[in-house]
This record gives structure tokens, C-alpha cells and sequence, in this order.
């Protein structure tokens, strides 16, 4: 398992024109989160919750990753055995930065899967409609491959296996509100980070040993040289 994990929330990825979520004009605001991102949505409200994913992955196809993605991604290239990257977006900034080995833990948008089996099929930027009607292993209908409220979010496991041998957690633009990342910080942990834009009422970061309020294009340099620092002490 990595020494440092650096986990990403929406904030990293507003920078380069995603929207997010919670923000006073993030996405909740045009649309409720029991219509399109609650579960059971599929069944109620299928072709508004398909239309929603569909707008966001479209939207994809012109967004360009920040600064801080490609110095995650450098990083994450040069010291691949050494550093996790846990994020709860689902965008593909970090994959368009060139960092492929990243725990989506919300899941993928640039995917689609099977409600009934185990097929996942990435179809980039495009609407689910225009891939297949229906699963071509087993036929069932096919879904966004997101994690929505109340379902089960199959990669927890993994993000924790993560945390638990941490030693340097980066925590990046992410307001706690679904993830208490400040409960993740435990007593192995030698360095804490916060980078957000600005305090949230979410996260106690008087937890944190360093906390940094300057959006994360900002942030990066310190962060990534912190880092670099500390992988070289413990040579």
C-alpha cells in the first residue's frame, strides 16, 4: 500500500470549468438529489437521471485538467508504488492529465454497466444512448457508472485499504459533507494537508496539520514539494 494518499474532491476539478455539486450554483441547484442521483432514481425517473449524466459527460469533452491534476499525475508517475490517488469525482481530468491509476470511489462517468451483471463499458464522451440499448452479455438495461445516494459504493473498500497504511495524507478541494475526511486522519499519520478554497463546516481542520484556503492551482507547488521532501527524508 502507498505512504501518501492525495484524495481529491470537486474543488480541484472547478478550476477547469467542471461544475460541482454543493456549491450556491453548483448542479443540486438546477436539479433535486432524489431525482437524479438517489437510488431507485433508474425505476422513477429513468430518462431524466439518464439525460442528466448524459449533459455532464458531453460536457467532458472540452474540459481540460488544471495544474494541480498534471502535478498529482507527475507525481503519482514518478513515485507510482508510493503514492494513492483517491477521488470522489467522477470526471476524467486525472486521466486526461495522464495518471490512469486512480480510485474513483463515486464512480466513472465516462462509463456505463449492466444493472444486472458485472459488465462496464466505456463509451468517453458521449450519451449512454448512442452506445447499446441493453447489455450485450446478458441483455438487462445499462446504467451511468456512478455511485448514486443510498446505493453501495464498491470502492470504500479500496480507499480504506489506502488510508489505513497511510502515513501522509493531501486532502484536496473537498468540503466533507459526504466524506468526513477528517475522521480518516489516524495516529500513523506523520503529515496531514488540507487544501480548500475556503473553511468548511464540514471538517474540523484544527485536525490537520497544514491547511492551506487558495484554490489548489495554488496549493500545488507547496504541496507537491512537501511531498517530495518527505519521500526524499525517508530514503
Amino acid at each position: 500500500m502507498a505512504k501518501i494518499v492525495i484524495f481529491t474532491g470537486a474543488g480541484i476539478s472547478a478550476e477547469s470549468g467542471i461544475n460541482t455539486f454543493r456549491d450556491s450554483d453548483g448542479l443540486w441547484e438546477q436539479h433535486r438529489i432524489e431525482d437524479v442521483c438517489t437510488k431507485g432514481c433508474l425505476e422513477t425517473n429513468r430518462e431524466a437521471t439518464v439525460s442528466f449524466y448524459d449533459a455532464r459527460r458531453l460536457d467532458l469533452e472540452t474540459k481540460k485538467p488544471n495544474k494541480a491534476h498534471y502535478e498529482v499525475a507527475k507525481l503519482k508517475e514518478k513515485y507510482p508504488d508510493k503514492i494513492a490517488i483517491i477521488t470522489q469525482n467522477i470526471d476524467n481530468l486525472f486521466e486526461k492529465a495522464g495518471c490512469d491509476d486512480v480510485i474513483h470511489v463515486h464512480g466513472f462517468l465516462t462509463q456505463i454497466k449492466c444493472q444486472s451483471c458485472e459488465y462496464i463499458e466505456d463509451i468517453g464522451c458521449t450519451k449512454q444512448d448512442d452506445a447499446w440499448e441493453n447489455c450485450p452479455m446478458c441483455k438487462s438495461g445499462l446504467r451511468p457508472n456512478v455511485v448514486f445516494f443510498g446505493e453501495r459504493a464498491p470502492y470504500y473498500e479500496d480507499m480504506f485499504k489506502e488510508i489505513d497504511d497511510c502515513e501522509y495524507l493531501v486532502v484536496i478541494g473537498t468540503s466533507g459533507a459526504v466524506l468526513c475526511v477528517d475522521l480518516m486522519i489516524g495516529k500513523e499519520m506523520k503529515h496531514t494537508v488540507l487544501n480548500n478554497l475556503e473553511p468548511s463546516s464540514s471538517l474540523n481542520h484544527k485536525k490537520f496539520k497544514k491547511v492551506l484556503f487558495k484554490p489548489a492551482t495554488q496549493a500545488i507547488d507547496e504541496i507537491v514539494q512537501d511531498i517530495e521532501k518527505f519521500l526524499k527524508d525517508q530514503q
